[in-house]
């Protein structure tokens, strides 16, 4: 997960930043005539969630039964009535571990799922766009268990792992589960591991339990080696590869559990992509791709460096390089989407190369919201209506819980995408003709800028982020650091 979501606390710091970077310029777009959905009867539903950050710290006194006792037992643990001083504990872990916010307890894990089978019981997939475990892992176990003997820290970030992906399934039991890894998904921290672990040969395994026998053997081999795989998916999905990454190993802060910088493990996962979008382009199959971290650029961030990017300054990029989405562009022939997470935000993207013909080579791109509320967000999570004809979302909605506890919590549509941006589909051409409004729109004036302000933070912060809308809305397809920069400083001109 990404600890740069918007707070107003840093509103007068972006401001500020707007204001440096450039000024706002007025143009306005009429949005284009809605045209004829795609047939509904070839779309089903399947659901899109991310940054779970499951905590099995929440309860402090529960957590050496749960060490000691098997992950089939964990449910009943969590279930049981919280320990005495459950509050002033977990309010002493957060302060040794300074951590800001809270993830997901149980209550909340269990409220999440159960409205997820609530509101779409049919759904015939689940995509885990990663972090599955909590932040600040290593500091809560190491606090919780100051005498540990090696090795039991790897197994009991594992058996957290099972548990979460136990949950998952018996929730939707016979549902495909793809699982992502996250930044926080590790045996030795936040951003490190191992490539050709131990660890990742165990996360492999209990990760692809529900695959088919032959998928499951493969997927546990590439998933030890770097902790990605690649599948045929399931019916009703029609000759649909996903490919899943873990895009950890591309990450500027990447690090190996030692410590040291090691972008062997970036460069063997690249070649291994590239190996699986030619071997799916051979097959004339379309591809899914699904990782953690998005591609391209991370607007918060670039604007509260303030950096002067129209000069000698570089905007932040969420990856130490570019070389995923251009993968992904080169074989958007067969790319349909993309799906990610990590700024636990509802957001855009569209992967769009420069040039003449980059039409041509474009791939959307989802960023589903998070389940963990840790940065002051309602958790949320994405039923999309899939379409089997051509392998692409029809439509989707977000969910959002009434509270951030999932006690006495209420879920409920926070918007539809077709009757929210009056586009039939999520589709490259789609999204590209919204990103058009959306841009020309710079004061954020229109209805669907002011929806997509409000509904970018479950928790409506409109207003504010409406400061910097112009610099926002130019990463939603300028991926490359060049082409940012370009529509941003073009816009005070």
């Amino acid at each position: 997960m990404l600890r740069t979501s918007i707070r107003s606390s840093h509103l007068a710091g972006v401001a500020l930043a707007v204001a440096v970077l450039l000024p706002a310029q007025i143009a306005l777009a009429q949005p284009s005539i809605d045209r004829t959905a795609q047939s509904a009867s070839r779309d089903f539903p399947a659901l899109l969630i991310s940054d779970i950050h499951f905590d099995p710290f929440h309860d402090p006194g529960k957590v050496k039964a749960l060490a000691a006792a098997p992950v089939a037992e964990w449910k009943s643990i969590f279930a049981a009535a919280p320990s005495p001083d459950q509050a002033a504990a977990f309010d002493a872990l957060q302060d040794k571990c300074h951590a800001k916010g809270v993830d997901t307890p149980f209550a909340l894990l269990n409220s999440s799922l159960q409205a997820m089978k609530s509101h779409e019981p049919g759904a015939k997939f689940m995509l885990v766009a990663g972090d599955l475990i909590a932040h600040n892992f290593t500091c809560r176990y190491a606090a919780s268990f100051p005498n540990a003997a090696p090795g039991d820290y790897d197994a009991f970030v594992l058996k957290t792992l099972a548990f979460v992906a136990r949950e998952l399934r018996t929730t939707f039991p016979g549902m495909p589960v793809y699982t992502a890894l996250g930044n926080n998904d590790s045996n030795c921290g936040d951003y490190q591991l191992d490539a050709n672990s131990s660890f990742l040969a165990a996360a492999g395994k209990l990760l692809a339990e529900d695959l088919s026998e032959a998928d499951r053997q493969l997927a546990a081999k590439e998933f030890a080696a770097g902790g990605y795989y690649s599948v045929k998916m399931a019916a009703p999905m029609r000759n649909t590869r996903l490919i899943v990454l873990n895009d950890v190993f591309l990450s500027g802060k990447y690090r190996a559990c030692g410590g040291q910088s090691d972008p062997t493990a970036a460069n063997d996962e690249m070649e291994w992509m590239k190996h699986q979008l030619i071997q799916a382009r051979q097959a004339g199959e379309r591809v899914w791709v699904v990782g953690h971290i998005p591609p391209g650029i991370d607007p918060y961030s670039t604007i509260r460096k303030a950096g002067n990017i129209c000069g000698s300054g570089e905007p932040v990029r969420f990856l130490a390089s570019d070389k995923m989405a251009d993968l992904m562009v080169e074989y958007a022939d067969v790319v349909r989407l993309g799906v990610f997470a990590h700024t636990h935000m509802d957001e855009m993207r569209l992967l769009e190369p420069e040039g003449d013909d980059a039409s041509k080579h474009r791939v959307a791109v989802k960023i589903t919201p998070s389940i963990s509320p840790v940065d002051g967000n309602n958790p949320s999570f994405t039923i999309a209506q899939v379409n089997a004809e051509t392998a692409s979302i029809g439509d989707y909605r977000v969910i959002a819980a009434s509270n951030q506890t999932g006690i006495a919590t209420q879920w409920a549509t926070e918007y539809d995408y077709r009757e929210t941006y009056h586009e039939p589909s999520y589709t490259p051409a789609a999204v590209d003709e919204l990103v058009k409004r959306l841009k020309a729109d710079q004061r954020a004036a229109t209805p669907e800028s002011r929806s997509y302000l409000r509904d970018y933070f479950v928790g409506d912060k409109s207003a504010q982020l409406s400061i910097f809308w112009p610099q926002y809305v130019c990463a939603l397809d300028n991926y490359t650091a060049q082409s940012y920069a370009a529509c941003s400083c073009s816009a005070g001109k």
